[in-house]
């Protein structure tokens, strides 16, 4: 019984995850993130 609780507690917490990945109010944010490899390094060196 503990086994079933913690399966669909998993299956709850990856699927709440995923939304949270693909909701299109983090899109920002993680194209931002997404940039920072492209940028110029002598901007963040004083």
């Amino acid at each position: 019984m503990s086994t079933g609780i913690f399966t669909v507690t998993a299956l709850v917490a990856f699927i709440a995850g995923v939304a949270w990945a693909y909701s299109k109010r983090r899109k920002p944010d993680f194209d931002a993130a997404a940039r920072i490899p492209l940028e110029d390094q002598s901007e963040n060196n004083p």
